[in-house]
């Protein structure tokens, strides 16, 4: 070999080796924080692995964690220090907007974000903000499931029309005590689920300049209800006294038929229809009524860029794949989700399920938005309601289990919603 070629054999070494270093630069890795209901996780793959496959200068590397002790209570640390991911799953929307990424600079298309999410993203902005953060991976609403079949073996019609809650204690008792089955009711352990019934009651929430009050004659019903129940045994204690502190669902009671209703909400119903297959009728009856209202609480999950990211242009590309009507039908029909994009809601999404109780499931759950009270959107919108909701749960569990009498767990949790507040926007 001459040393002329040997030079040259070199040289295209070289420019292969620099080549290759170049495209390695140009890969990003993203990572994102998610949790999973059901199998949203699975579908969510399956769309990044397209996107990957048409952008092949981005992986993205998704890290699921549990709800409770990875969404509620370790990210917000996260966040706090610095150390987040560049995207993440979140239900807190208001309580943690200060750390979401402003999209608006990087997206294809800030009209289609603003026509598709314009309502559900002022749930995820600072008062009077335009940022662009992310998108409602589902729309949820509250609501109770009964096990259908239960109340047929006892010979109890499930009511129709407004029914209230002392109503539907008496007849899931009666149902209860004729099945053998352990408890009448279960809902889950967040003053989120608890909302609902207490603004049918008539809990304001919030005084006339918006400041939120937390003691008034419907939150004090509403409470001495779940009192009585969990006194009496028709609640289920191992949700809310059992947990050991924080959010716990009540989902596994159900779906193994130790409860006849469970006070929950739509994106439970992706897994009952896998969990729960032939095993036994259930269906989603409307929200019960109290003197003010006949309510649940509307909120869900959203996909936000994180504002600490170093990649701010290759999240967005992600987030713009993943918004997109064609991405999102996919995902929502799936995954069986309310919508929370208002093309899709008008126009319809194809579930892909061959169960009808499912479908019903869906239309009862759609038919409930309606419905809601506007103090339950106030509340939802609240950016710091957070520390009403876990006021609300952990106050009413040590009233529950004999620590604190009513009137002290009021005094107090006013005591900590005041402070949580104070602490949070000094």
């Amino acid at each position: 070999m001459t040393p002329f070629r040997t030079l040259s054999t070199h040289f295209v070494l070289a420019a292969l080796l620099i080549a290759s270093l170049g495209l390695a630069a140009a890969q990003v890795e993203l990572r994102m924080t998610w949790y999973d209901d059901g199998n949203e996780g699975q579908v969510l793959r399956d769309l990044l692995d397209t996107f990957e496959a048409d952008n092949p200068d981005i992986t993205v590397i998704v890290d699921t964690v549990p709800y409770s002790s990875g969404i509620l209570q370790s990210l917000p640390l996260q966040l706090a220090s610095g150390d987040g991911p560049d995207m993440a799953r979140v239900t807190d929307l208001g309580g943690l907007s200060d750390h979401f990424l402003d999209m608006s600079g990087d997206i294809a298309d800030a009209a289609y974000w603003e026509a598709s999410f314009g309502p559900f993203m002022d749930w995820m902005r600072d008062s009077g903000s335009d940022a662009i953060p992310g998108f409602m991976t589902q729309l949820t609403v509250t609501g109770p499931f009964v096990n259908a079949t239960l109340f047929e073996q006892a010979g109890v019609d499930i009511p129709t029309g407004d029914t209230t809650w002392a109503e539907w204690a008496d007849l899931t008792r009666q149902v209860a005590e004729a099945t053998g089955t352990p408890f009448a009711m279960a809902m889950d352990r967040t003053g989120h689920r608890l909302a609902g019934p207490a603004i049918g009651q008539g809990a304001a929430f919030f005084d006339a300049d918006g400041n939120p009050v937390i003691d008034d004659d419907g939150m004090r019903a509403m409470a001495q209800l779940m009192v009585d129940w969990h006194a009496d045994g028709t609640m289920n204690p191992d949700v809310w006294i059992g947990s050991g502190g924080g959010y716990a669902a009540g989902n596994e009671f159900f779906v193994n038929g130790q409860v006849v209703l469970y006070m929950s909400g739509s994106w439970q119903v992706g897994q009952f229809d896998e969990l729960i297959g032939d095993a036994f009728d259930w269906v989603v009856v409307p929200n019960p009524c109290g003197p003010a209202a006949c309510t649940g609480m509307p909120g869900g999950a959203a996909l936000v860029g994180i504002a600490d990211t170093e990649h701010p242009e290759e999240v967005a590309r992600v987030m713009d794949f993943l918004a997109s009507e064609e991405a999102l039908a996919e995902f929502y029909g799936r995954t069986l989700f309310i919508p929370g994009h208002l093309g899709l809601a008008e126009t319809g999404v194809d579930f892909v399920t061959d169960s009808d109780q499912t479908r019903a499931a869906l239309d009862a759950f759609s038919a409930e938005v309606p419905k809601l009270h506007v103090t339950a959107y106030d509340l939802q919108a609240y950016s710091l309601n957070r520390f009403i909701f876990d006021a609300l749960r952990d106050r009413l569990t040590q009233v529950y289990v004999g620590e604190l009498s009513m009137d002290e767990a009021f005094e107090r949790m006013q005591a900590d919603i005041d402070e949580g507040i104070r602490e949070a926007t000094q």
